[in-house]
């Protein structure tokens, strides 16, 4: 029987309880620059995935150090179907879905 991993306690509940004015406040926008726009990767990731299934909500991560395994893996989520995926990679992120949506282009 494999070893059962230590409990590590969390320290929620000191952050919940901590008074609003000890943390620095941002504006949205340097909040948006700073985790959206800002987000790096490690020299040795060439790519993230992650993906989430459509039909049972869970959701996978694929980390890849080579380009051609993550192309790989993004064709196989493609041909299966079922999931919708974000591509990461040092210079952009892309939201992919294995199928085209269909488009009213109809006035409303």
């Amino acid at each position: 029987m494999p070893k059962k991993k230590p409990y590590y306690p969390n320290n929620w509940q000191e952050f919940k309880n901590t008074p609003a004015e000890w943390f620095e406040s941002i504006t949205y926008d340097e909040f948006m620059d700073w985790k959206i726009g800002g987000w790096e990767m490690p020299t040795s990731v060439a790519c993230m995935i992650r993906e989430t299934n459509k039909r049972t909500g869970k959701v996978k991560e694929y980390v890849y150090q080579r380009e051609h395994a993550a192309r790989k893996k993004a064709k196989e989520i493609m041909r299966t179907g079922e999931s919708e995926f974000v591509v990461c990679t040092r210079d952009q992120i892309h939201f992919m879905t294995p199928k085209w949506e269909e488009i009213d282009d109809k006035d409303p």
